[in-house]
């Protein structure tokens, strides 16, 4: 409340609230005289402020509420109504003071984490632990964050964590976070002491972003004209012809100034900025944080959505996609290896590689010897082995492209991906596939956008048209722009913006000057760039873009509720209006009435305080990432599926029937014990939050599915003969194999959807 308190509008309301009860006292005391000039202090300063409110209309060509509240001001005091025009100039003052609030309330949500800012580290040198200053933080660091600190950089957990992340995402509940798991500055651990390896420095955390945002917040414009004065010219002239026509028709113009009294509309005044302050209130709380009321209307109505893809639609890094191994090597050891060597090199691929080994737990040793080219590739020892890891050029030098290499090349240049090669002692033995995955929450929250009334969503991106368009197409978007520089991006919000409000979602630099020009500029994650937070409108300070339709609905609920008040505001006013014009009410009678239909107002305003309806449910604290965590684990199964089907044309025949059976050992100890426990234990847990009588059928049909194939698989490879298959045989393995590998994929993929936003708090 401390910004309130340094309002000039509260200056305004005090003095009104001390004259009027001043005066008040000294009229029952019996000196009328000093209470009619304690009333006419009142309103006074408060007409000097309407007077250059007013002014600053007209310069812009509006016209606002605040001249029927000037008006009936000057007509009371000309009157004579001194009482009168004190009690409007408190419900005015009262109006301008909570305008204020509602300003200055979404910006000061976020600024208790300018105060919660980490100064310094425990950083692990020479031996021991030793407190660092956070400036000197730098990507690779050994850090020991304790009980009750806040994790100074963006990191990787080496062990488990119990950490407070309200700072970052609004929610009250501590999170379980498991070894592997990427961690931002700014959160808290409220378990034991941990050990992390910083991912980055200080200035480029997650935490240093939000208060950039912050502060650009702060520095941000004020919020748009009140939703009340678009209705105030046809408004205000009907109250001056009905105002006129009581003073004609009655001969006295006190009417006329209880028309002006009861006309003022105050419920307009008040009522709608609590609800905008309610509402973006709420979509603070919700980790979104939206720098003015005007941004929250245009967030409600637009129907016209535009996305940057890299950050925004994917995830903005690269992941684990799969391995590729020849017949001698397993998934997990080509990891391990490449992870161990890749510890030593600071590339995003390199960290991309050590982060999934340390999320499956992998043990990594320590590299020597290590020899980096830059942009290529890496080579040096690892347990006594000669390694390199980098593109295949790199590798190529070291060791002789493998049989399968080509193959790999053509599909991973179809798919968009990347690939990390490995060689080992002169032979290349794997290789890693990397790819930008879409984010889990990106199609639920593309869903839920068209549900809450977008109209076309729009892609665009300065990546190559192949992979724009193949993430367009996983999507379903309206359109695909690739190849767009940020003045293309700029030309297409312009062009779009001639057909009614556009909203515009990036996250880097190249997607500021969208963000300006774009009705609504939404920033996205606490990562983004600070030249895209402070060019937009909205921020989402949560790294999901599902929070997006969290604001969309405060925001659709917030101008409801708004519009719900100016027309009550003025069809009671009208109503009371009539009642003064034939001479029902008194000014006074007038001005006591509309205090209580501001009561009424304001109270129905703060239903925007309310959450909008959403799913049943939530998981419990930690079931999210655990479950997730599960599939992780699961991967090394995964792939040696598609490893597999794809090996069979080139194994020889007496090869088949071992290789399958060792598969099928494989699935029974792991996929099947995992599905089965998913279908008799995790679901029944889930179906309560979904609601339905079984909202979960479709899902564990897909059990089925994958229990059927694996019993079909084994079977066959009882039945082989030790000669091996013949063609026939072997195309309906290979058949079998890639449908299993399709169905446990896509079934991943859904359960990591479900469970992402199951394990989302409301």
């Amino acid at each position: 409340m401390r910004y309130i308190v340094r309002s000039p509008n509260v200056l305004l309301l005090a003095v009104c609230a001390v004259t009027l009860i001043a005066g008040l006292v000294c009229r029952i005391a019996g000196s009328d005289e000093a209470a009619r000039l304690l009333w006419l202090v009142g309103p006074l300063p408060v007409l000097a402020a309407l007077g250059a409110s007013i002014a600053s209309a007209l310069r812009r060509r509006e016209a606002g509420v605040d001249i029927l509240a000037a008006l009936a001001i000057v007509f009371a005091l000309l009157l004579d109504e001194r009482l009168t025009a004190a009690v409007i100039a408190l419900m005015l003052a009262t109006g301008r003071t909570l305008e204020d609030y509602a300003r200055e309330r979404a910006r000061s949500e976020m600024t208790a984490l300018l105060s919660h800012a980490p100064r310094e580290a425990m950083r692990f040198e020479a031996g021991e632990w030793r407190t660092t200053a956070l400036d000197r933080i730098a990507a690779g660091d050994r850090l020991l964050v304790r009980h009750g600190d806040v994790l100074p950089v963006d990191g990787t957990l080496t062990g488990p964590a119990d950490l407070d992340e309200s700072t970052l995402t609004g929610e009250s509940r501590s999170c379980a976070r498991t070894s592997g798991e990427g961690v931002r500055s700014g959160a808290v651990n409220v378990g034991a002491p941990f050990e992390m390896i910083a991912s980055a420095t200080a200035a480029d955390s997650t935490f240093s972003a939000i208060v950039r945002m912050v502060e650009s917040a702060q520095r941000g414009r004020s919020p748009a004209t009140r939703l009340a004065d678009r209705y105030a010219l046809g408004f205000v002239v009907c109250t001056l012809f009905v105002a006129a026509g009581a003073w004609l028709a009655s001969g006295e113009a006190v009417r006329a100034l209880a028309v002006l009294v009861v006309a003022t509309p105050c419920p307009l005044i008040l009522a709608v900025p609590v609800a905008i302050v309610s509402g973006m209130s709420r979509c603070a709380r919700r980790g979104v944080l939206v720098k003015d009321g005007g941004a929250l209307e245009q967030l409600a109505i637009a129907r016209t959505l535009f996305f940057d893809k890299t950050g925004t639609l994917t995830a903005g890094h690269a992941r684990l996609v799969a391995i590729q191994t020849g017949p001698a090597d397993s998934p997990q050891r080509v990891l391990r290896i490449a992870a161990s060597l890749a510890q030593a090199s600071a590339h995003v691929m390199s960290e991309a590689v050590t982060s999934e080994a340390r999320a499956r737990q992998l043990a990594l040793s320590a590299p020597q010897g290590v020899r980096e080219a830059p942009g290529a590739g890496v080579a040096g020892n690892v347990d006594g082995h000669t390694v390199a890891i980098g593109s295949f050029e790199f590798v190529c030098t070291t060791a002789p492209a493998a049989a399968w290499s080509e193959r790999l090349l053509r599909r991973v240049a179809y798919e968009g991906a990347s690939v990390v090669f490995v060689s080992e002692d002169g032979v290349m033995t794997g290789a890693i596939q990397m790819a930008d995955r879409i984010r889990t929450d990106t199609p639920r929250a593309l869903r839920l956008l068209r549900r809450e009334g977008v109209d076309r969503i729009v892609m665009l991106t300065g990546d190559r048209a192949d992979v724009a368009d193949t993430v367009g197409t996983i999507l379903q978007v309206d359109a695909v722009r690739a190849g767009q520089t940020p003045a293309d991006k700029l030309a297409a919000i312009d062009e779009a913006r001639q057909n009614g409000p556009v909203m515009m979602v990036g996250d880097g630099v190249n997607d500021a000057p969208a963000l300006a020009t774009a009705d609504v500029g939404i920033a996205m994650g606490a990562r983004g760039a600070a030249a895209s937070s402070e060019a937009a409108d909205v921020i989402l300070l949560v790294d999901r873009l599902d929070r997006l339709v969290d604001a969309r609905r405060v925001a659709q609920r917030t101008r409801r509720i708004a519009i719900q008040s100016v027309y009550v505001g003025m069809g009671l006013s009208l109503v009371a209006m009539g009642f003064a014009a034939i001479g029902i009410l008194s000014p006074l009678a007038g001005a006591v009435l509309q205090e209580f239909i501001d009561v009424a107002a304001i109270a129905n305003a703060l239903r925007a305080l309310r959450a909008p309806a959403g799913l049943g449910g939530v998981m419990p604290t930690g079931s999210a990432a655990q479950l997730q965590q599960a599939h992780t684990q699961l991967e090394p199964v995964i792939e040696q599926i598609r490893q597999l089907a794809d090996e069979l044309p080139d194994l020889p025949a007496t090869a088949v029937k071992g290789r399958l059976s060792d598969l099928g050992v494989l699935l029974k100890q792991q996929l099947i014990p995992h599905e089965a426990h998913d279908d008799t234990q995790v679901y029944p847990r889930l179906a309560p939050l979904l609601g339905g009588d079984d909202p979960l059928a479709s899902m564990s049909a897909m059990h089925r599915e994958i229990f059927h194939v694996t019993q079909t698989l084994n079977r066959m490879a009882n039945d082989m003969p030790t000669d091996g298959p013949d063609s026939d045989w072997l195309r309906e393995i290979q058949r079998l194999l890639y449908g299993l590998y399709a169905v446990v994929r896509l079934h991943c993929a859904q359960e990591d959807e479900l469970f992402h936003a199951l394990g989302d708090s409301t």
